[in-house]
């Protein structure tokens, strides 16, 4: 018996008082319309002829399941250590799914796929909030921002200006050319920025931890995908003086005129070239999309027109580079791609836009839990942290917070130095390993993770569906263990009560016309067929045949009513024969049998033969007492008028 077969009957939980549209009681509790009808529309996905005949059948069920439901958890079944384990394991995995807001997630889907058809030929001008001597002076940096603003605005040729002018040190030999950026390919506040700005235009100046960014948009073209490429790499050494740098220009040149002679370009990489990470796969580089390489590597190689072009010797900032194409993957231009558009979703999900994605939940748990922030120094709060976290001399200030001095308050749930201080002994540095954060900055991130983390403990509060979900997957639990208990255990195990059916009953245990058979249940009609194919000059060998088709096909041997035998349709089965597979259109699986002794008449079934039968009758008559009895402690009430008005 599986749980997924118990679905019908617990898809929301019960209503704890009665509503105007009250559709039945049952003791104490009450189910309105709207619950009832959630379920039956979810369990009742095929078309109906007669609507008052399909809900009135499905009320019986709906109603059966409720009181057995209830009767589990008046007997604490709720409370069993295994069903508690299996509700929170499952909730551990959907929660993430829900904590996301759908709108905004299928906004930046769409945005990411726009934003995938083309590419953006970019410039950069990078204003520093570090001086010379290595401190922070953002109102330093503010004054440069407005005078290279002012000096873009009075006309001065973006490229010139971060030549001189860029605190991005390589902008002094490129001017501030990036090269060509898609989806993904910068931070997504510098993406959007870019996509937001128009052709021969430059971008207002975009705010970062490092500094302000100006971006000019040089250039659109139609998106080029990505590029499967092999490459030589002679790689220069630092400080290399001119000679090292002719003979290392020669090599490459002298390599390139050998691959144009016919020398394999395979083993030229896997021997003499420097990148030593793809030199051992014979040059093979990984998917190169745009924005991943050097301007100048991006340019040679997507100047490459068609598979196994070879570029000439270029250089570039690591050395001289030979670059061969394999092959070309374009964009996906279908916005119903389906794999596509996931594939977006997961790239978003590890992007820094994700975190966009969160930030309605911050406003939801501080409107509908609340949330209060309490007065506290900082400096004394900073001087206790550094004491504790540091080892630092405490300061009197310092010692002017304690163990339990309030921070904020979300719901009922008071955050205290405390928590304060374990948390920013994890979280304080920098994931670049530049040291430590400013300890607004992780108070800031401490808040929010409260908050998200206040949220996903309270999902149910926040989140009607994956309340429902939990309320559907813990109500099944607790009708399929009450089953167990109640009804499926007994049946099985009542050996006297099951011959006593089996006796007053024997007339209805008997064999229709059967035969012996073995039925073979395969994976698709192709293994189907070629073992159908192995099997004709000799079925009897099946035994032998089927260890070729490991996993592909399960054999069945038994006893089978000529109904039960696939593809024998209206043919009398005769011994020896094997019928011909047929496709299951419902997961396009096949099968088909081998008959090996036929029973053309109709004939008793002893009690082992039908014990199964027996069990599955015994099981009826279990639960039909036991439905009698729960209707006595939980008297049912139909509301006829509610009942007739979902029924039109």
């Amino acid at each position: 018996m599986k749980k997924n077969f118990l679905v019908l009957a617990f898809s929301f939980a019960f209503a704890a008082t009665a509503s105007a549209q009250t559709l039945f009681t049952y003791g104490s509790y009450a189910v309105d319309a709207k619950e009832f009808l959630r379920a039956y529309s979810k369990n009742n996905t095929q078309p109906v002829t007669d609507k008052a005949k399909s809900i009135s059948e499905y009320l019986d069920l709906y109603i059966k399941s409720r009181l057995k439901i209830r009767e589990a958890y008046d007997r604490r079944y709720d409370t069993l250590p295994q069903l508690l384990a299996e509700v929170a394991n499952l909730r551990t995995q959907v929660a993430e799914n829900y904590m996301t807001d759908p709108a905004i997630m299928n906004r930046l889907v769409q945005e990411a796929f726009t934003r995938s058809q083309k590419d953006i030929n970019v410039a950069h001008i990078f204003i520093s909030f570090r001086k010379t001597d290595g401190f922070f002076d953002t109102a330093a940096a503010q004054k440069k921002r407005d005078e290279i603003i002012s000096r873009l605005q009075k006309g001065e040729d973006f490229l010139k200006v971060a030549e001189t002018s860029s605190d991005d040190l390589t902008a002094k030999t490129n001017k501030g050319m990036i090269g060509y950026i898609t989806v993904f390919t910068l931070p997504y506040e510098f993406e959007t920025a870019i996509y937001s700005t128009p052709v021969n235009k430059y971008s207002a100046a975009v705010a970062s931890k490092a500094g302000y960014h100006i971006f000019k948009n040089l250039g659109e073209r139609k998106a080029v995908g990505k590029i499967k490429a092999q490459q030589i790499l002679l790689a220069i050494p630092p400080n290399a003086d001119e000679a090292t740098r002719k003979e290392i220009a020669a090599r490459a040149d002298s390599l390139y005129k050998r691959i144009l002679a016919g020398d394999n370009f395979n083993r030229l990489a896997n021997t003499f070239s420097n990148d030593y990470v793809t030199a051992v796969n014979n040059g093979i580089m990984p998917d190169i999309g745009v924005g991943q390489y050097d301007p100048a590597f991006e340019t040679a190689l997507w100047a490459l027109a068609k598979d196994n072009a070879v570029s000439k010797p270029f250089l570039t900032p690591h050395g001289w580079h030979i670059v061969k194409r394999i092959s070309r993957k374009p964009v996906v231009t279908d916005a119903n791609d389906k794999e596509n558009m996931q594939d977006l979703q997961q790239r978003i999900m590890t992007d820094g836009r994700w975190k966009i994605s969160r930030d309605f939940i911050y406003k939801k748990v501080k409107d509908k839990a609340g949330f209060t922030q309490y007065p506290y120094d900082k400096a004394a709060m900073w001087a206790m942290s550094d004491s504790v976290l540091d080892l630092k001399p405490m300061t009197d200030i310092g010692r002017t917070i304690i163990a339990t001095t309030p921070i904020y308050k979300i719901g009922d749930s008071v955050y205290n130095a405390t928590a304060w201080v374990n948390y920013a002994n994890i979280y304080r540095y920098k994931q670049d390993g530049t040291g430590a954060k400013p300890h607004d900055q992780v108070m800031d991130e401490w808040i929010k993770f409260s908050l998200l983390s206040y949220y996903k403990d309270h999902l149910e509060d926040f989140n009607e569906d994956f309340k429902n979900q939990m309320a559907e997957f813990t109500d099944g639990n607790l009708f399929f263990e009450i089953m167990q208990q109640e009804v499926w255990n007994k049946a099985q195990t009542d050996t006297a009560a099951l011959k006593a059916l089996y006796q007053q009953n024997q007339k209805s245990y008997t064999w229709k016309q059967s035969a012996d058979a073995v039925l073979f249940f395969c994976s698709d009609m192709n293994a189907a067929q070629a073992f159908y194919d192995k099997l004709k000059a000799g079925p009897a060998a099946w035994k032998t045949e089927i260890t070729a088709f490991e996993e592909k096909i399960i054999a069945d041997s038994s006893r089978y009513e000529w109904g039960q035998i696939p593809n024998l349709n209206k043919m009398a089965p005769r011994p020896g024969m094997l019928t011909t597979p047929v496709v299951n259109t419902n997961d396009n699986t096949a099968s088909f049998a081998w008959i090996v002794n036929v029973y053309p008449e109709p004939t008793q079934r002893s009690f082992t033969e039908a014990k199964g039968l027996v069990i599955n009758d015994y099981q009826l008559v279990l639960e039909k007492k036991w439905d009698e009895a729960l209707r006595k402690k939980y008297p049912v009430t139909i509301n006829q008028k509610v009942l007739e008005a979902i029924s039109r």
